[in-house]
């Protein structure tokens, strides 16, 4: 069975915009979309209550998941020959070097290895850039009840590790949008001007800031 004919990856720490901007592009573009089930995750609640206990439960049970639900993505429609996605496989890897120990990550970087092999590549990778003060805010103001004892430490640790890995980051075209001074979900000509990068041929890596050239 063939994939799907473009696929679109979006990235970003927590509370950056991910799933709103999957959503639209959804809309726009006639996509297939596919978000991440983080809410089916046990763990989670326990696991920013006490991130060392419960990391490595919550990190396992998100590889599994991400992987089921990337094998999906070859699974096609006669509707929708583009796909939208609000998280690369990737990202799993970044949070387990950040939340297990040693002993812990060397047993999930073996598994992750094996899984690793069968996921399909993004044709474009979005990643949503912000800084720690515009995440808290969005954070705050979605309410979600598991979130409400979000530590500002560990957003902004996350945060500078994104920025870090993308970065490097090669393994696709890659196109960075910073989100700290724009609002694409309420002001339609920040979403406009978003639009008009999305939709550029794919190549290399692209950054956007509102007001730059």
């Amino acid at each position: 069975m063939t994939g799907p004919a473009y696929y679109i990856a979006i990235e970003g720490v927590i509370g950056v915009g991910k799933t709103s901007l999957a959503k639209i592009l959804c809309k726009q573009l006639g996509s297939r979309l596919i978000l991440e089930k983080f809410e089916e995750n046990p763990f989670l609640s326990d696991f920013y209550g006490d991130r060392q206990r419960y990391a490595f439960q919550t990190q396992l049970f998100f590889l599994l998941s991400r992987y089921r639900q990337q094998l999906e993505l070859m699974q096609t429609d006669m509707f929708h020959r583009s796909l939208i996605t609000d998280y690369i496989f990737a990202k799993d890897r970044l949070f387990a070097y950040i939340n297990l120990d040693e002993k812990e990550l060397h047993l999930y970087d073996q598994l992750y290895s094996i899984l690793s092999r069968e996921i399909t590549k993004p044709d474009l990778v979005i990643y949503l850039q912000s800084d720690t003060e515009r995440l808290m805010k969005n954070i705050d103001l979605r309410g979600r009840s598991y979130e409400r004892n979000m530590d500002r430490e560990y957003i902004d640790s996350l945060n500078q590790f994104y920025n870090q890995f993308f970065f490097h980051y090669d393994q696709t075209p890659l196109l960075i949008i910073n989100t700290t001074d724009i609002d694409f979900v309420n002001k339609k000509e920040d979403l406009e001007e978003v639009m008009k990068y999305i939709q550029q041929p794919p190549a290399g890596t692209k950054y956007y800031k509102a007001g730059s050239p």
